[in-house]
């Protein structure tokens, strides 16, 4: 089985250097880069699996980056951020990104969300269970594909169609759409969504789900998916 090629953008030298150590440590390629210029190149010449972005690189910043990518793949993105409570996280969500993790950070924790994020992208169907009972509640249910309203969610084919027009979702987008989707009518709590679709098998930062579903909603639909203040999410059947 091929390595998996990590992009790393950072411009801090001695971070770049012992990140990319560690990680190559334990069986990834490597492709470290000091600025977004260099590493928007780097995207485009190897096609990497996934990305590690700084957020506060020169050139052309993490933020910006990860648009630039999203604009031209659905690889994963993780961003690293000095600040838990910068704007800069919700930036970098909003942006595209899938995850973002803390710095200073632990190397073995970096590695976990790596993979926790792969496992997510290289299972789009979801977790055992994910998208079965989804004909259930109002949804009518032909096939392999669930109908709620204009929205069909095909969850053989991983396709999602509005209208009959198609919709774009990343990974991340289309395993929240099918959490959703196999319970329509059930509020998800914030802490559900995180373990089933992140899997986060700890508390996690929720602003990750309350910016992805803003994303989905500006996909799908800002009246498809219901806030119930206090509780979560629920899908509208």
């Amino acid at each position: 089985m091929a390595e998996t090629h990590v992009l790393f953008v950072e411009d801090d030298d001695v971070i770049r250097e012992a990140t990319q150590l560690a990680l190559e440590r334990v069986g990834f390629t490597v492709t470290a880069m000091p600025d977004g210029l260099s590493g928007l190149e780097a995207f485009r010449a190897d096609r990497p699996d996934i990305a590690l972005l700084d957020v506060m690189v020169p050139g052309l910043d993490g933020v910006s980056l990860c648009r630039r990518i999203r604009d031209e793949s659905t690889v994963p993105v993780i961003m690293l951020s000095a600040r838990a409570d910068s704007i800069d996280v919700v930036l970098g969500l909003e942006a595209g990104a899938d995850d973002y993790v803390t710095k200073p950070f632990d190397g073995a924790v970096l590695v976990a969300r790596i993979r926790a994020v792969l496992r997510r992208f290289g299972h789009a169907a979801g977790p055992d269970g994910l998208g079965q009972g989804g004909a259930e509640g109002d949804a009518e249910g032909l096939g392999g594909v669930l109908v709620f309203g204009d929205l069909e969610v095909d969850t053989d084919g991983m396709e999602v169609r509005r209208a009959g027009e198609q919709v774009a979702l990343t990974p991340t987008e289309m395993r929240l759409l099918l959490e959703f989707s196999s319970a329509p009518g059930t509020v998800l709590s914030r802490d559900k969504l995180l373990e089933r679709v992140w899997d986060y098998g700890w508390g996690g930062d929720t602003r990750v789900v309350d910016v992805h579903v803003q994303r989905l909603r500006t996909k799908i639909g800002q009246d498809r998916i219901d806030t119930v203040r206090g509780f979560g999410y629920k899908l509208r059947g």
